[in-house]
């Protein structure tokens, strides 16, 4: 297949794909167009950067063909507002011959202009999970004319915070409708929840090999708990070499917490924090900042800005938490060495970190080189509480690579004392 005209999309569709010019389909348009043309459920599993929005939005307009009825024939869920807006300017471009109308929704920012772009009568449908849900409450949204709902980056779709929403909007929709799903990943987790709402699809995998750039050095450093990382953050800073870092976390609160610290003690003007409850327009800013202002130092963030940011001479990339999400460890590490610079990456693992650091290193195919803690770091104790949290969550480990696990909460050993993580380390 050498061009789009081999895809049967109209002329209105092939006029948007020249503009913006392109020629040759990616091996995901390829394979989903047709499928989802044939009215088939489809699971598409590519990386971010292969072409995932248009191998579904192409057929989803094809289908669509015109402007029909006032409310939407197809509902496209995201999980971010970044990815919202990625997603309407794509139909912006892609519907430009066509009078298909689409609205976008999502949390953050005032509902009014989107309750009256819907109002106004739409063909589809873009939305985050929590604000659909409003808007539907509300009666702001009909759904009895769905046929299509398209599910992107799945994964986090279906993860423990949007999981509960997300089957409240299945009760919503038609039964009867073409369902899709996209995502860079397909875990267990997204095969049992999918079987439960698809109806044999067609499992479409383009996804590559995973490699780590070659310009980003990287090592790990075992720590004991939160306190102690952050005696680590500090140590390291104290070297002019980090001289451009970003900071990743795996939760809003986490990364607020870190974001404020290190504002107390490099001073707000070297600081920027970025998570999901940031507006829009303060994420913009903090970006905007990090990548063009000369003394601006230090970017806290969750996964959020892990896919798509490029920030020019990121001198080092910290993992504050492990992603549990390994495909976003390859993403986040990535945001430096770009460009054919060198960079570096650290990562903080903790005794509950160490079974998703072998995930992550069986993804990449490579090992990571452990450091020693410098000796000039205070390694603290573990409180009480953080210790408990850890052995239930290796605890649940366990019970995940074996279902037979009864679980040894009650008979582990404490974990966190200097000496315990000090055996630990020569083992």
């Amino acid at each position: 297949m050498n061009s789009f005209s081999d895809l049967k999309l109209n002329r209105q569709l092939l006029n948007a794909i020249a503009d913006l010019g392109y020629d040759t389909p990616t091996p995901i348009q390829q394979k989903a167009i047709p499928a989802v043309l044939g009215g088939q459920d489809v699971v598409g599993i590519a990386q971010t950067g292969t072409g995932k929005t248009a191998a579904y939005l192409l057929p989803i307009l094809r289908l669509l063909n015109y402007a029909q009825e006032d409310s939407p024939r197809a509902l496209i869920l995201v999980p971010t507002r970044e990815l919202s807006i990625q997603v309407g300017n794509a139909l912006k471009d892609l519907t430009k011959y066509t009078d298909l109308r689409y609205a976008v929704v999502f949390g953050g920012q005032g509902a009014k202009d989107q309750i009256a772009a819907i109002k106004e009568g739409i063909d589809i449908l873009v939305a985050s999970p929590g604000r659909f849900l409003d808007l539907y409450l509300a009666g702001h949204i009909q759904t009895k004319k769905i046929k299509h709902l398209i599910l992107d980056e799945a994964e986090r779709l279906m993860d423990k915070s949007f999981i509960s929403q997300f089957h409240r909007i299945l009760e919503v929709l038609p039964r009867k409708r073409q369902n899709l799903l996209f995502s860079a990943t397909m875990s267990e987790l997204v095969k049992k929840i999918s079987g439960d709402f698809m109806a044999f699809p067609i499992e479409i995998n383009i996804a590559p090999e995973v490699r780590t750039a070659e310009t980003v050095s990287q090592v790990v450093y075992e720590v004991p708990n939160i306190k102690t990382k952050i005696n680590l953050l500090k140590y390291l800073f104290k070297d002019e070499q980090f001289k451009k870092v970003i900071v990743f976390c795996k939760t809003k609160a986490i990364a607020s917490d870190i974001g404020k610290y290190m504002e107390r003690v490099y001073g707000i003007d070297h600081v920027r924090i970025i998570h999901g409850n940031k507006t829009q327009q303060t994420r913009i800013n903090a970006m905007q900042a990090f990548r063009e202002e000369e003394g601006l130092r230090f970017l806290v963030t969750t996964d959020l800005a892990a896919r798509g940011l490029d920030i020019p001479d990121v001198s080092h990339v910290i993992n504050f938490d492990v992603p549990i999400i390994y495909e976003d460890y390859v993403h986040r590490i990535g945001r430096t060495g770009r460009a054919f610079k060198t960079g570096e990456s650290l990562t903080f693992v903790t005794p509950a970190d160490e079974y998703h650091l072998q995930k992550i290193q069986a993804l990449i195919k490579q090992r990571i080189e452990k450091c020693d803690l410098p000796s000039e770091v205070d390694v603290v104790a573990t409180p009480f509480e953080e210790r408990q949290e850890m052995l239930r969550e290796i605890d649940r480990q366990k019970r995940k690579e074996n279902p037979e696990f009864k679980g040894a909460f009650h008979e582990k050993k404490a974990i966190g004392s200097k000496s315990d993580f000090k055996k630990a380390k020569r083992k």
